[in-house]
Order: C-alpha cells, then structure tokens, then sequence
C-alpha cells in the first residue's frame, strides 16, 4: 500500500513535506509495512478516508494510533495520506481538476506539518482531520485561498433565505479558508482566488449549483477596525463579506494560534512587532475578547 523508498520520498517532496522530516519518515515507513498489525491499521484508514470520495460533508472516523508513541504515532496520518493519494489523484483526474491545482492543494499536508514543527518543534501532523477535507476531493487550493465544497448550515441557510436569496439549510456552497504561510492576504491576491474559484467550480462541479460563499473567521471580527486602518488587507478583506452574526462564545485563542503560532502563549508576553500583532495582544491585555465572525458573500459577486 506504501511505495518503495525512493518513490516515498518523492511523493513527500510533492507533498511539500519538511526536508527535515522526510529521511525520517522513509525510515519508519519501514516498521509500518513491516508490523503486520500497522500495516493492518493503516489499510482500515486508508479505507475510512476514501469511503465516499468526493461526497460533500461525509463523516470520516480516522482512527486513533492511540497504542503506539513518539513518532510513529504522530507522523503516522502521513503514511494515511499517502496510501490514498492515488485514489484522490483519480477522483480529481476523473473532474478534471489541472495537475497544478490538485499539487497546490495536496501540498497543505506539508503546510500543516510546518505549523505543527512551529508550534512544538518536532515532526507531526498538526490537525489530521482538517486534511481529510483535501484528500477526499472536498477542497481545493486556488490562489491564495482555499475553497471548500460545503453545505449551508441551519442558522445561515435559514438567515440568507430570510435576506431574499434562493438558498436554505443544506443548500451547496463554499467555505473560503485562508491557509497560513502564503504570504499576505491582498486585495489583489483575493480578487485572483475569488476569480479563479468562480470558473473552476461551474467547470468541475457544474451538478452544484453554489449561490454563496462563506467565510467563518476571526478576520471577521469587527472589532479589529477599531486597531487597524481602514486600507489594512484585514480591513479590506472584512469589506466584502455581509455578517449574518457573530458568535457570543470568546475565541480568543484563535488569533493567538494563527498570529503567533500557538494558543497556549501566555497574553502577557505575546509580540508587538506588527499591527495585526498589536492589536491581537493589546486588545487581550486590556481585558477584550475576540470574536469569531460569520460572513457570506454571492458566488457570482463581483466583489
């Protein structure tokens, strides 16, 4: 189910895995097909993961290397990822996904490696089910952002159909991410993505008719106007979505995560390098809280 070792090691530079981390993990690929227990393991997951490929929302259980440590067990859903690879290669050739789209896409798993390696210094998988969105045909790197197939769910659904739209609960639409190291967040940059995402999916997808685009963040909170100014890529980026609500719950360590790398830093200590800096720590120290925002915007906007 694995590939030899030099096809391993390829397919992990495809992957944008850590150069650190790939000797590493050829290595250990080796107790893995050699255990027949791991190797047992890891066929139940792969079988998971590709169960339903390409369906929308589809419940995915990975189980849980809960038995073994160290290493193995956090570098493990690489070995998932890549024995699946070649079933999310074919479900994006049979929708005509480009090669260059289907590579930028699949390359999250290095990405999601790094911020794990940031966070703790070490190799592993930072949020393997967040990938299983990627291998499974459900999300798709165009650009600066990434979009994913989705559902609206009951409040929005409900919320946009209130406002006129001829949408409701569990209408097809796309969820907008903004995946970290890539640079800043343009206006230019995301008029590209927005561009590239209203050809691509009519084009690849046409049995889904998306109506919407919506975006659930932090960079929607509206409070961030009150520290940046009003030409900032944050403000800008705010500038083209509708808030159907904000949540009432604090997230505050959603910025801290995503800014500074890891949420367990402690408010006091946390850098004042840049404004987006600034704002996230000084806003905390002064006893603030941030907010998780829920914005929408039309899938054929201009905008």
């Amino acid at each position: 189910m694995l590939p030899d070792t030099d096809e391993l090691a390829e397919m992990l530079l495809d992957l944008q895995v850590p150069h650190e981390d790939i000797n590493d993990l050829v290595r250990m690929a080796r107790r893995v097909t050699d255990d027949p227990e791991l190797r047992q393991f890891l066929e139940r997951s792969v079988d998971e993961l590709v169960r339903g490929m390409g369906e929308v929302g589809g419940a995915v259980d990975l189980p849980d290397l809960d038995w073994a440590s160290g290493p193995l067990q956090r570098c493990f859903p690489v070995y998932v990822f890549v024995a699946a690879l070649p079933a999310t290669r074919a479900y994006h050739r049979e929708r005509g996904v480009p090669a260059d789209v289907s590579r930028r896409t699949l390359a999250d798993l290095g990405r999601n490696m790094a911020v794990y390696r940031r966070r703790y210094g070490r190799a592993g998988v930072q949020a393997p089910w967040w990938l299983t969105h990627h291998f499974r045909g459900e999300l798709y790197q165009l650009g600066r952002l990434q979009f994913e197939r989705a559902r609206l769910g009951r409040r929005t659904g409900t919320a946009l159909a209130a406002a006129g739209l001829d949408v409701g609960p569990d209408s097809p639409c796309l969820n907008l991410h903004i995946p970290d190291f890539h640079g800043p967040l343009t206006p230019a940059c995301v008029d590209r993505s927005l561009a590239l995402a209203r050809e691509f999916f009519p084009l690849h997808f046409p049995e889904e008719r998306h109506r919407v685009m919506t975006c659930q963040s932090w960079l929607l909170d509206p409070q961030l106007r009150k520290y940046l100014p009003e030409d900032s890529n944050i403000v800008r980026f705010q500038e083209r979505f509708r808030i159907t609500r904000a949540e009432t719950e604090p997230a505050d360590t959603e910025p801290v995560q995503f800014v500074f790398g890891d949420p367990e830093l402690p408010i006091g200590g946390l850098p004042r390098r840049t404004a987006v800096e600034r704002a996230v720590g000084d806003h905390l120290r002064a006893g603030g809280h941030w907010y998780v925002g829920h914005g929408w915007m039309p899938f054929g906007d201009g905008a």
